[in-house]
């Protein structure tokens, strides 16, 4: 990354007593109320994972902020159909002084090279401001490494499935990144419904 930003993810939203919530919709379909109990919801939800009746975990939903990304990695991110998605718009947001993430993969004695290559299309992206194209046309020059920002929720099921293929070692570094990042917080708020997800679960032949 740019030396001078550091990626953030921060947890803005939870379902409050998400496992209760869980349980209560999970029991709905075998109509076993009488066996709710003041810790029963964990070992139902570990039971609902195990057979693969994991639909109940759509009514719990988390919602992340996700700062000073690339927007490669938001276009990855946003494939994944069942969630919401609000991100930083290059058409609204004047992009004359953009931030950048530099890939870890350049080496050293390249990395002034590509930054100023970044310049260059900063340049580009002025000049053509200044000769009257609008934000959502100047946009055009932006790099794929420019930054972003993206409010994004989705439910419970859902994050297990992104997280278990976005962080796969065939997936892009920074969106595994993110999804590590995510995973952590969601074991940490809801362990019951991620304690047993692993990094790298899914191996996808092929994670754009």
């Amino acid at each position: 990354m740019d030396k001078n930003i550091q990626l953030k993810v921060t947890l803005l939203s939870i379902t409050p007593d998400a496992e209760k919530l869980i349980e209560e919709a999970g029991r709905t379909c075998y109509l076993s109320f009488d066996k709710i109990g003041a810790d029963s919801a964990k070992d139902f939800i570990q039971k609902l994972i195990k057979i693969g009746h994991d639909s109940p975990l759509e009514h719990a939903c988390a919602t992340f902020r996700i700062e000073n990304c690339s927007r490669a990695m938001t276009h990855q991110l946003v494939r994944h159909r069942l969630m919401s998605v609000s991100q930083q718009s290059q058409r609204y947001v004047d992009e004359d002084n953009f931030s950048f993430v530099t890939p870890p993969t350049i080496p050293k004695e390249f990395q002034k090279e590509f930054r100023d290559d970044m310049e260059v299309i900063r340049q580009m992206y002025i000049k053509w401001r200044n000769k009257g194209l609008k934000k959502e046309d100047a946009r055009f020059v932006l790099p794929n490494a420019c930054t972003s920002e993206i409010v994004v929720t989705a439910n419970f099921r859902e994050w297990r499935h992104i997280i278990k293929l976005r962080t796969s070692p065939k997936a892009q570094w920074e969106i595994r990144i993110v999804c590590m990042e995510i995973l952590k917080i969601l074991k940490n708020k809801a362990p019951t419904c991620f304690s047993d997800v692993e990094i790298g679960q899914e191996h996808p032949s092929d994670t754009q």
